[in-house]
C-alpha cells in the first residue's frame, strides 16, 4: 500500500526496515495503551490508523528529523479533515461531495512540491476514515485524542528510533558548485584566459551535479516558497555560469590595441566574477554575511558594458569574446543575486532594475506565491490537475457506492482506490492484477487464522507487532502483491482485538478491494489514460513552439532596436512549467516501448536558457545593428527557430507543429560555431554589443538545440542530456 513516487535510493532495505520499524513501534504502542491500558477502541483506531497513514501510506522523502518535521506541520489539517470527515459523514451525498472536493484539494497540493506530494495520500486516509460507520460525532474528542497520540509516537520514533544520517542538502551541493565557478573564474582571469581541459570537465561534473532530480526530494528545491523558488533559480544560475566558462571562446590571436589590451579588461571581469562567486559559496555554506564582492561585480559588470558600448569590436571573433565574457558576469550576478535571496528570504536586498523581472518572487508573500504556483497548474493540461480529477472522481464512486449499497467495511474499497490508483490506465491494470492476487493469497491465509485462533484476542495482540513489521518491510520490496496480502493479515488482527470477528473478515475484505480496484481502473480509463506520457509530448512540442517564438520576437527586437523593456514572456513561462511537472510525472511511469526521438531534459534546459536570454537582451535595449548585420541574426534566427519547431515535430504530440515548413532553404548556422578568431564573414564597419551579445546568444541556442535531438541521448532520464551548456535561470 505504499504510495507512487519518483524516488530510488530510499527503498532499499536498510531504509525500509528502520522506515518499518518506526511504523510498527509507533502503531502498536499507540493502539495497545489506547486498547488495553486506557479502554479506548476508538482512540485505538483512530492512533493505529493516524500512525500507518502518515508513515506507510504516504511517502514522505527524507530522513525521519525531516518526515518529522512534514508530519508535526501536517498536525493541524489531520485535526480538521477528522473534524469534517466525522460531520459529513452522517449523511451520504455530504460525504461523497466531501470526498470530491477535498479528495481534490489534497492530491492537487501535490503541485506544492514533493513533501506536500508525499504527505498528500495519508491525509486522504485520515478523512476517509471517519466518512464510514459508525457516524458518531460525538466520539469527535477521542478520534482526535487517538490519531494525535498516534502521530506523537511516530513523530518520535522518527527522530530517535534508528536515524539516518542526512545526505548532502541542495544549498550545499550548490555551494560547492559556486567553488568550482570561482576557480574556473580565476583561470580565467589569468593568461593564456581560458579553461584547461582538466578544469573545463570539471566545470561540466558541478553543472550535473546540480540537476534537482540527483538531491533526495526533501531537499529538492521544488516548492513555491520564496527560499526554495531563490535556490532552484541558484542551481540554475550555476550551472549556466559553469557551462559559459566551459565554453568561452579564447582571446583572439591579433595584436592588442597598444593603449588597453582587452584581455586586460575581460580578467579585471573575470576576477570580480571570481571574488564574487567565492563569497557566494560562502554564503550559501553558512559561513558569510556580506555582499560586498557581489556589489563590487554590478559596479565592475556595467562599467565593462559601458567600454564595450565606447569601444565597438572591429571583428565578430572580438566581439564574440567581450560577449562570451559579459554573459559570465550576468550568470555570476544572478548567481549572487539568487543566493542572496535564497539564504536571507524576505530580508534580503529587492532585485532592482534588469533583475526585478527575473526575480519577480523577491518580497512576495507565501500565501501569494502559494498561489501562482497553484493558479499555474489549474488547468486540464497540467498532470496535477490530472490526477487530482482521476483520484478524487475515484473516491467519489466508491463512497458513493458504500454509501447506496451499505457496503461492509467500505472504508477498505476507498483504501483500495487510493493506494492502487496509478496515473496512467495500464499501470493501473497491471497494479489491480497483482493487487488481487496478493489480497486473494492473504485472505485465504487470514480465514484459516481466524478459523483455527477465534476469539483468542490475546493470540492477536501478540501476533500484531511480527505481522506488521514483516507487512511494511516486506511490501515496499517486494512489491503490491506481498503489500496487499500482509496488509489483509494486518487489518484482520487489528479487527479481531476490537470486536469479535470470523473467517468471514476476509471474504469482505476481498470483497472490497476488488471493488476498489474495479473503480481504480475505470477511472484510469476514462481520465487521461496514458498520464503524463502523452502530456509530456504535447507540453514538449508547445514549449519548443513557443521557444521558436521568443527567439524570433527577440532577435526582432534586437535588429529594430530601442529602448528597453519588459518582454512579455509569460507563454513561454507557463508552457516551461507545463512541461517540467509531466517530466517529473513521466519519472515515475514505466517507459512505453517507442523509440524516444526527443532529449525531454534538453528540451526544458533550452527553455530556460532562450527565458534568460531573451530578458537579458530585450531589457538591455540598444541601437539598430543596420541592414547587413540584421541579415545575419535574422538568418541565425530563423535556423535555430526553425530547428526547434522541427524538434516540436519529431515530440509528436503538437498536430500544429507537424505542419512546419521545411527549413532546407532557411539560413542555417553551423552545429559548432567558430570559437574566436576571424569567420570570413566579419561585419562591416563598427557594430553595437547587444550585437555580438544575440550573435552569442543564438550560437549556443544552436548547440542546444542540436542536444535535443541528439541519436546518441538519453532518452530523457533524470540524469539526461549530458549538456555541455547548461541552461540559464528562469
Amino acid at each position: 500500500m505504499c504510495a507512487e513516487h519518483d524516488g530510488r535510493a530510499d527503498r532499499g532495505p536498510s531504509v525500509v526496515t528502520r522506515r518499518a520499524l518506526r511504523t510498527t513501534l509507533s502503531a502498536c504502542v499507540s493502539f495497545f495503551v489506547c486498547l488495553y491500558a486506557l479502554d479506548r477502541p476508538v482512540a485505538a483506531t483512530y492512533a493505529l490508523f493516524a500512525a500507518v497513514s502518515m508513515a506507510a501510506l504516504s511517502h514522505i522523502p527524507g530522513t525521519g528529523r525531516q518526515r518529522a518535521a512534514v508530519m508535526v506541520r501536517a498536525t493541524p489539517a489531520a485535526w480538521l479533515l477528522l473534524t469534517i470527515g466525522t460531520y459529513l459523514a452522517i449523511r451520504t451525498w455530504t460525504a461523497v461531495v466531501g470526498m470530491l472536493l477535498i479528495g481534490f484539494a489534497l492530491a492537487f497540493v501535490a503541485a506544492a512540491g514533493p513533501r506536500a506530494a508525499g504527505a498528500a495520500p495519508g491525509l486522504q486516509l485520515l478523512y476517509i476514515l471517519p466518512c464510514f460507520p459508525p457516524y458518531a460525532p460525538d466520539t469527535l474528542v477521542e478520534r482526535l485524542a487517538g490519531a494525535t497520540f498516534g502521530l506523537l509516537l511516530l513523530v518520535l520514533a522518527e527522530v530517535f528510533v534508528l536515524p539516518e544520517e542526512p545526505g548532502p542538502t541542495y544549498r550545499q551541493v550548490a555551494a560547492r558548485a559556486a567553488d568550482t565557478a570561482a576557480r574556473c573564474a580565476a583561470e580565467l582571469g589569468r593568461a593564456p584566459y581560458t579553461l584547461c581541459a582538466a578544469s573545463a570537465e570539471t566545470a561540466r561534473a558541478a553543472g550535473e551535479s546540480l540537476r534537482p532530480f540527483r538531491t533526495d526530494g526533501a531537499d529538492r528545491p521544488a516548492g513555491p516558497g520564496l527560499r526554495e523558488r531563490a535556490l532552484a533559480h541558484v542551481g540554475l544560475a550555476a550551472r549556466t555560469l559553469l557551462g559559459r566558462m566551459a565554453n568561452l571562446p579564447p582571446a583572439p590571436p591579433e595584436p592588442p590595441p597598444p593603449d588597453r589590451p582587452p584581455e586586460v579588461a575581460e580578467a579585471e571581469v573575470l576576477s570580480a566574477v571570481a571574488r564574487a562567486v567565492t563569497e557566494t559559496s560562502a554564503v550559501l555554506d553558512g559561513g558569510a554575511d556580506t555582499t560586498e564582492a557581489a556589489d563590487a561585480l554590478r559596479r565592475v559588470r556595467k562599467e565593462a558594458a559601458s567600454a564595450a558600448e565606447r569601444e565597438p569590436p572591429t571583428t565578430v571573433a572580438r566581439g564574440r569574446r567581450r560577449a562570451a565574457v559579459l554573459e559570465v558576469a550576468d550568470a555570476a550576478v544572478a548567481l549572487t543575486t539568487a543566493a542572496e535571496l535564497a539564504v536571507r528570504g524576505r530580508h534580503a536586498r529587492k532585485p532592482a532594475g534588469a533583475d526585478a523581472g527575473r526575480f519577480w518572487y523577491a518580497g512576495q508573500l507565501a500565501p501569494r506565491l502559494w498561489w501562482h504556483r497553484m493558479a499555474g497548474h489549474a488547468g486540464p493540461r497540467s498532470v496535477y490537475f490530472q490526477n487530482a480529477v482521476r483520484i478524487s472522481l475515484a473516491l467519489a464512486a466508491a463512497r458513493t457506492i458504500a454509501g447506496v449499497d451499505s457496503l461492509p467495511h467500505g472504508f477498505w474499497a476507498m483504501l483500495a482506490v487510493l493506494s492502487l490508483t496509478r496515473t496512467t490506465a495500464s499501470q493501473t491494470r497491471a497494479t489491480v492484477r497483482v493487487a488481487i492476487t496478493g489480497t486473494l493469497l492473504g485472505a485465504l491465509v487470514t480465514g484459516v487464522l481466524l478459523a483455527l485462533i477465534g476469539s483468542h484476542t490475546t493470540i492477536y495482540a501478540i501476533a500484531l507487532p511480527f505481522v506488521m513489521l514483516t507487512a511494511f518491510r516486506v511490501g515496499p520490496v517486494k512489491g503490491v502483491g506481498w503489500a496487499q496480502g500482509m496488509f489483509t493479515l494486518v487489518v484482520a488482527f487489528v479487527f479481531a482485538q476490537l470486536a469479535p470477528v470470523t473467517w468471514q473478515l476476509a471474504e469482505v475484505r476481498i470483497l472490497d478491494v476488488i471493488i476498489g480496484s474495479l473503480i481504480g481502473v475505470v477511472f484510469g480509463v476514462l481520465a487521461w489514460p496514458r498520464g503524463a506520457q502523452r502530456e509530456l509530448h504535447r507540453a514538449v512540442a508547445l514549449l519548443l513552439t513557443r521557444e521558436a517564438e521568443t527567439v524570433e520576437r527577440t532577435t526582432a527586437a534586437v535588429v529594430e532596436g530601442g529602448p528597453g523593456q519588459a518582454p512579455d514572456d509569460q507563454p513561454l513561462q507557463h508552457a516551461l512549467i507545463m512541461a517540467e511537472s509531466a517530466f517529473a510525472q513521466h519519472q515515475s511511469e514505466p517507459r512505453t516501448t517507442e523509440e524516444p526521438t526527443t532529449d525531454w531534459h534538453a528540451a526544458m534546459m533550452t527553455g530556460h536558457h532562450v527565458l534568460w536570454g531573451s530578458r537579458r537582451l530585450v531589457v538591455r535595449g540598444g541601437p539598430a545593428v543596420g541592414p547587413d548585420n540584421g541579415a545575419r541574426l535574422d538568418g541565425r534566427a530563423a535556423g535555430v527557430a526553425g530547428r526547434m519547431r522541427e524538434a516540436a515535430g519529431r515530440a509528436g504530440a503538437d498536430p500544429a507543429a507537424r505542419k512546419v515548413p521545411e527549413t532546407a532553404d532557411v539560413p542555417d548556422p553551423p552545429s559548432a560555431p567558430p570559437p574566436g578568431g576571424p569567420t570570413g564573414d566579419d561585419p562591416p564597419g563598427v557594430s553595437s554589443p547587444r550585437f555580438f551579445a544575440a550573435l552569442v546568444w543564438l550560437d549556443s541556442l544552436t548547440v542546444d538545440v542540436d542536444r535535443i535531438t541528439a541519436p546518441d541521448h538519453p532518452s530523457g532520464s533524470s540524469g539526461s542530456s549530458g549538456a555541455s551548456r547548461p541552461s540559464g535561470p528562469a
